[in-house]
């Protein structure tokens, strides 16, 4: 995991959108936010959770693999940086290899678009955006030493199942200690196929 990233606390997201709202403001993609407020359980629960990218370590940015145009590169420090512009073509590549659904295709400019964690930002150990707004904490930057002295205790994972593949990531997310598999499962329980429920 790298030194100083964002850690991303499900159960301290109240949905407020200011992530969102402060992702907009930055200047390498300014009106366009690349962080996600979802919410897994509409209908049914309150709970919301931020999705942005995890700058995926192992395999080395699943993105960056298959642009054949070779637009999205990894820094020596490990973020996943944004498509370059002068050489995206749009492809969508990216956007299916991403197994987080991090990664989207502008449709206006057609350009592949991801958070890469306010790299202005942090190259000038200031936090991303969406973390230096986030009132409740949901998402912390800093190490897991700083984040552990905050919250002692807490537990994260950087490591997503999908299947029989492993994926390593750059951000974490703090997980309960008591309910955890290792690695975490990736993805959403398939609860319906074909309109019939098989839950």
């Amino acid at each position: 995991m790298m030194g100083r990233t964002i850690f991303i606390d499900p159960g301290r997201c109240t949905g407020c959108q200011a992530c969102v709202s402060a992702c907009r403001q930055c200047d390498s993609h300014r009106g366009t936010s690349l962080i996600h407020v979802d919410h897994p359980d509409e209908g049914h629960s309150a709970a919301s959770l931020p999705t942005l990218c995890l700058h995926c370590e192992d395999p080395v940015a699943p993105c960056a693999q298959v642009c054949p145009a070779d637009a999205i590169r990894v820094t020596p420090d490990g973020v996943v940086r944004q498509a370059d512009a002068t050489r995206c073509i749009g492809c969508s590549n990216c956007v299916n290899a991403c197994p987080f659904g991090a990664t989207e295709i502008d449709l206006r400019t057609r350009l592949a678009m991801k958070c890469d964690l306010c790299h202005d930002r942090t190259t000038q150990d200031l936090a991303p955006l969406c973390a230096a707004v986030c009132p409740t904490g949901a998402l912390f930057y800093g190490t897991l030493e700083e984040l552990r002295a905050e919250r002692p205790g807490v537990q994260v994972a950087d490591s997503f199942a999908f299947g029989d593949a492993v994926v390593k990531t750059g951000v974490a997310t703090v997980v309960p200690a008591d309910k955890v598999q290792w690695p975490v499962p990736g993805g959403l329980p398939v609860v319906e196929v074909n309109g019939v429920d098989v839950r």
